[in-house]
C-alpha cells in the first residue's frame, strides 16, 4: 500500500508539471497517528496499533482474552460441580450418621452428644461448601455472558475496521493501475514527439496515420490517462485520510476498550475466586476452631472431642440395668427332709468348713462330670442344631451344585455364617414356616381370617410383584429390592455356566410358587440353597424378568423412553455412551441402584459367554423389552431398545463403578 512519500507519487507529479504544464496542488502530509493517542503509551505500541497491521493485531489479542475468559469459566463450572458433589455427599453422610446415633445399638451418653455436635459442624461446613459452589457457578455464568458480549463486539469491529482498511487498499490499488497506464502512454507519447522510430507505425481506419496525427492521438490519450490517474490519486488520498483520521482510530479505540473490559472482568473474577476460597477456608476454620473473643458460646472441634468421658458413659450404661437385677438368694444350705433325718444328733457343717467364696448350686454337676454344651430344643427355629441338621440334609449332585465360598456358604454355627456374608443375610435364614426343607414346610394359617394356605401358595402379606420401586424402597428400606438381590445371587452361584440362561424359559409352576413366597414375605426366602428354588435356576431367571415386567413403571421409566431411543440412534459409540450415561444419572435413586445391580450382574454373565452362550447382544435382546417396557413405543423401536441395553453392557464400568 502506497504512502504519502512513495517514489511512485513523485514520478507522476514531476512528469505532469514539466511536460503537460497542468498545475497540481502539493499533497498535505498524512498524519502517522491521531492526536488523541493516549499519553504515556510506549511509542512502539502506537506505531503498531495505528499502522496497517494494527486492527488485525488488536483483533487477535481480543480473541486471546475471550478464549482465556472461556477457559476460566469452564474451570469454575467444573470446580463448582466438584464442590457441590462434595457438599451433598457430606450432608448425606451427616444425615446417615445422625440416624445411626439414634439407634439403640450405638453408644450414648457423652459420646453420642459430642459426636452429634461433631456431625453438625460438618453440616455447617457442607453449607459453606454449597454456598461456595453456588458462587462459582454464578461467576461461570457471568464470564460466559462476558465472553459472548466480547465476541459480538469483536465481530462487529472486525467487519467495520477491516472494511475501512480494504476500501483504502482498493483505492490505492486502483491508483497504481491508473499510474501504470498513465506512465506507459506518456513514454509512448514522448518517443513519438521526439521522432523515435521505435514507437512503431500507427494505422487508422483509412490507412497509415501521419506522425502529426499519431502524436495528436497519443497526446489525447495521455491527457485522459493523466486525468484518470489524478482522480484516482485524490480518491486514494481521501480514503487514506479518512482511514487514518477516523476509521482506524475509532476501530483501534473500540478494540482496546473491549480488550480492557474483558481483561479487567477476568481479573476481577480471579480476585473474587481468591476471595471466595479464603472465605471458605476461614469459615471452615472458624467452625473447627472458633476465635476465643468471638466464639459466641461455640466450642472448637478439639474441645468437643475432649469432652467425651468414657468412664462416665460406661458407668451410666451399667447403672441403667440396676432395676433389672434379679433378687438375691438368702443363702445356700442343706436341709434334709424330716422323714429322712437321722435320730442321733448329727453335727452340722458350718459355713466355716466350706472353702471360702466357693458356693455351689444344687443344679451344678460335680466336677468329675465332663461339661457338655447346652442343647436347645429341636422345636426352636433358627437354632444351631436345626441349621446343622438342615445342612446335613442337603443332597446335591456335583453337577448341579458347587459349594459356595466361605463367605457365602452355609455353616453350622451362626458366628461363622454371618462373619463375612453378604449384607443382612441373617434375615434370609430359614424361619417358620420355612424351617428345614422348604418343600416340606408346614401350612400357613392367617391369624385374622383363619384361612389355611399351603406352603407353595401363601397370601400376599407384603407384596413385591406389581409394586413400584419407590414404594418398595419406602416400605423395606432397601434400594435394591430383595427379590432382585436373591435372584442375582442364585444365578451367580448356580447359573453362570448354564447354557442359555435368561433365554431358556423356566417352569411356570415353579415361577408361580416362588412369586407367591416373595409376595408373602421376601425376607424369609434364601436362594443360596438350591432346594428353595427347586434346583431350577432357569425359573429364578424367569422370576427376575417377571418382576421387571410387572413394575407399574419400567425400570428405565416411561418419561425417559423417547430420550433413550434418540440416544440409541446416534452412530458414534462415544457420543451414544455419554448420552445414555447422562440419562441414567437422572433416574430416581431406587431405579438407578436397581439398574446398577442388574447391569453389573449381566456383565458377569456375559463374561462367561464362552460357556453359557449369552453375549451382551443376546442379553440385550432378552432384557430390552423388560427394562424399557414392551409397549413403550413402535415396533420399529425394538432394535433401538436392544441397542440401548447392549451399549450399557459394553460400557458397564464407564457408566457404573464396580465398588
Amino acid at each position: 500500500m502506497a504512502t504519502n512519500d512513495s517514489p511512485t507519487s513523485g514520478v507522476g507529479n514531476g512528469f505532469h508539471d514539466e511536460d503537460l504544464g497542468s498545475p497540481t496542488k502539493p499533497e498535505p502530509p498524512l498524519p502517522d497517528a491521531p492526536q488523541s493517542a493516549t499519553e504515556g503509551v510506549p511509542k512502539a505500541v502506537d506505531e503498531v496499533i495505528y499502522s496497517d497491521i494494527g486492527v488485525n493485531t488488536l483483533l487477535t489479542r481480543l480473541k486471546q482474552s475471550i478464549a482465556s475468559a472461556r477457559d476460566f469459566a469452564a474451570f469454575l463450572k467444573k470446580r463448582s460441580s466438584l464442590e457441590e458433589d462434595q457438599a451433598q455427599g457430606l450432608k448425606k453422610l451427616c444425615k446417615s450418621t445422625h440416624d445411626g446415633l439414634r439407634r439403640p445399638d450405638g453408644r450414648q451418653g457423652t459420646y453420642g452428644r459430642q459426636f452429634d455436635e461433631l456431625t453438625r459442624m460438618h453440616e455447617r461446613m457442607a453449607d459453606n461448601g454449597m454456598q461456595f459452589a453456588l458462587s462459582l457457578h454464578q461467576m461461570h455464568e457471568d464470564l460466559n455472558e462476558l465472553a459472548n458480549n466480547m465476541e459480538r463486539g469483536r465481530k462487529n469491529w472486525k467487519q467495520t475496521g477491516l472494511n475501512a482498511e480494504k476500501r483504502a487498499s482498493d483505492a490505492e490499488a486502483s491508483m497504481e493501475k491508473a499510474k501504470s497506464k498513465y506512465e506507459s502512454l506518456a513514454e509512448t507519447y514522448d518517443r513519438a514527439r521526439t521522432g523515435d522510430k521505435s514507437s512503431g507505425r500507427a494505422f487508422g481506419i483509412k490507412g497509415p496515420k501521419s506522425a502529426a496525427q499519431h502524436e495528436e492521438d497519443l497526446q489525447r490519450k495521455v491527457q485522459a490517462a493523466d486525468a484518470d490517474y489524478k482522480s484516482k490519486v485524490e480518491a486514494a488520498q481521501s480514503q487514506r485520510q479518512e482511514l487514518l483520521n477516523s476509521s482506524r482510530p475509532q476501530a483501534v479505540r473500540a478494540l482496546q476498550e473491549l480488550i480492557t473490559e474483558c481483561d479487567c472482568a477476568l481479573t476481577l473474577q480471579l480476585q473474587k475466586f481468591a476471595s471466595f476460597n479464603e472465605k471458605l477456608l476461614l469459615g471452615n476454620g472458624i467452625i473447627v476452631s472458633p476465635l476465643k473473643n468471638e466464639s459466641n458460646g461455640q466450642r472448637s472441634m478439639r474441645d468437643v472431642v475432649y469432652d467425651i468421658d468414657n468412664e462416665k458413659d460406661l458407668h451410666h450404661y451399667i447403672s441403667s440395668y440396676a432395676p433389672k437385677i434379679p433378687p438375691r438368694n438368702q443363702g445356700i444350705e442343706y436341709k434334709p427332709h424330716p422323714s429322712l433325718a437321722p435320730k442321733q444328733q448329727v453335727p452340722q457343717i458350718t459355713n466355716k468348713a466350706l472353702p471360702p467364696q466357693q458356693p455351689q448350686s444344687s443344679s451344678q454337676p460335680p466336677a468329675s462330670f465332663p461339661m457338655q454344651p447346652a442343647v436347645q430344643p429341636s422345636s426352636q427355629p433358627g437354632s444351631a442344631n436345626n441349621r446343622q441338621s438342615f445342612a446335613q440334609q442337603q443332597n446335591f449332585s456335583p453337577q448341579s451344585y458347587q459349594p459356595p465360598p466361605p463367605d457365602q456358604g452355609f455353616h453350622s454355627s451362626p458366628q461363622d455364617r454371618f462373619t463375612n456374608g453378604p449384607p443382612p443375610i441373617q434375615s434370609f435364614a430359614p424361619q417358620p414356616p420355612y424351617a428345614g426343607n422348604p418343600q416340606s414346610a408346614s401350612p400357613y394359617t392367617h391369624q385374622q381370617t383363619g384361612v389355611t394356605y399351603s406352603s407353595d401358595h401363601l397370601p400376599p402379606v407384603k407384596p413385591v410383584f406389581g409394586v413400584s420401586l419407590d414404594d418398595l424402597f419406602n416400605r423395606d428400606g432397601t434400594a435394591v429390592p430383595m427379590v432382585v438381590y436373591q435372584c442375582i445371587q442364585a444365578v451367580e452361584l448356580f447359573g453362570l455356566e448354564v447354557e442359555g440362561i435368561y433365554r431358556m424359559s423356566g417352569n411356570s409352576n415353579h415361577i408361580a410358587k416362588l412369586k407367591s413366597k416373595f409376595d408373602h414375605d421376601s425376607s424369609r426366602v434364601d436362594f443360596r440353597n438350591p432346594e428353595s428354588f427347586y434346583h431350577d435356576v432357569n425359573s429364578v431367571a424367569g422370576l427376575l424378568k417377571l418382576f421387571f415386567r410387572d413394575l407399574p413403571d419400567p425400570l428405565l421409566t416411561r418419561t425417559n423412553y423417547s430420550r433413550f431411543i434418540e440416544a440409541a440412534q446416534i452412530d458414534d459409540d462415544i457420543v451414544r455412551r455419554d448420552s445414555l450415561h447422562a440419562i441414567i444419572n437422572e433416574l430416581p435413586d431406587p431405579n438407578y441402584a436397581t439398574l446398577r445391580a442388574l447391569i453389573l450382574h449381566l456383565h458377569r454373565v456375559s463374561e462367561r459367554s464362552a460357556v453359557n452362550r449369552m453375549s451382551s447382544s443376546n442379553l440385550a435382546l432378552c432384557f430390552a423389552p423388560t427394562v424399557l417396557g414392551s409397549h413403550s413405543g413402535a415396533i420399529s423401536d425394538s432394535g433401538y431398545q436392544a441397542r440401548v441395553v447392549d451399549t450399557i453392557l459394553q460400557n458397564t464400568f464407564q457408566i457404573f463403578d464396580e465398588d
